[in-house]
């Protein structure tokens, strides 16, 4: 029969089998516990479609970079009396300060696109809202009229980026139909794309620098009105009072 001696080495062998096990089960509870939570957090989802029961759809431009085609832009929105949404870069917005103030002349609405086009997310919410903010303070100072919606830079959003834009007094509008104008398609191509998927309550994405969006724009609002939708503002498209998203983005009222 052997005896089991304890010796100093043994002890110490002991003690750090003893300490891994304990930080092994530590390091999988707070796991857990990390993994319900995030589970459990409800996502924030922007507002991407209306469900409003107007027959109504809101068409609606990135303007980040050039300035080549907002001219002829505002000429067929003109000729054809529709109003669109347009949401500037706060560096545009500096570049373009004429081009702000005829958007704005000509009843469209300016929306914010934050002040340096970066990802949100990554940008944290201290950036996050200081980009808001300055390019909210560069429109307002040329329009006289603060924005009421935002749009992240390629779309990049979490729940700090819509929360923090919710704090604000804000809406965080993403979109349902995308032109996909940015991809240099036909006029033809860009238009169907359009038409074939705008229904009630749809937000369109353009952009003011895509070369074939003038060609386009006639038969995307010719093709929207042929579907017996009327085209409006975003910030007429949404409803007032308490609302919520749904997973696929659409907005409805909160019911009381």
């Amino acid at each position: 029969m052997r005896l089991l001696i304890l010796t100093r080495r043994n002890l110490v062998t002991i003690g750090f089998c003893l300490l891994a096990g304990v930080t092994a089960v530590a390091i999988a509870l707070t796991s857990t516990v990390r993994a319900v939570q995030t589970a459990a957090a409800p996502k924030e989802i922007p507002v991407y479609r209306v469900e409003a029961g107007k027959n109504q759809a809101a068409i609606s431009f990135d303007a980040a970079w050039g300035d080549e085609e907002t001219g002829q832009l505002l000429d067929i929105l003109d000729e054809y009396g529709v109003k669109a949404t347009f949401f500037l870069v706060g560096d545009w917005v500096e570049k373009y300060p004429e081009d702000v103030k005829t958007i704005a002349s000509k009843g469209h609405d300016i929306g914010n696109h934050s002040d340096t086009h970066p990802h949100m997310p990554e940008a944290g919410q201290e950036k996050a809202k200081a980009e808001i903010t300055a390019c909210n303070e560069k429109i307002e100072k040329l329009t006289g009229s603060c924005p009421t919606l935002f749009r992240a830079p390629y779309g990049d959003y979490d729940n700090m980026l819509v929360s923090t834009v919710k704090s604000m007094g804000m809406y965080c509008v993403q979109w349902d139909v995308d032109s996909l104008d940015w991809k240099d398609p036909s006029p033809e191509q860009m238009t169907n794309a359009v038409v074939d998927k705008v229904r009630d309550g749809s937000i369109v994405l353009m952009h003011n620098g895509a070369k074939n969006t003038p060609a386009a724009l006639p038969g995307i609002i010719e093709g929207i009105r042929a579907k017996g939708l009327e085209i409006v503002l975003i910030k007429d498209l949404i409803p007032e009072g308490e609302y919520y998203t749904d997973v696929q983005g659409e907005m409805h009222l909160t019911e009381n």
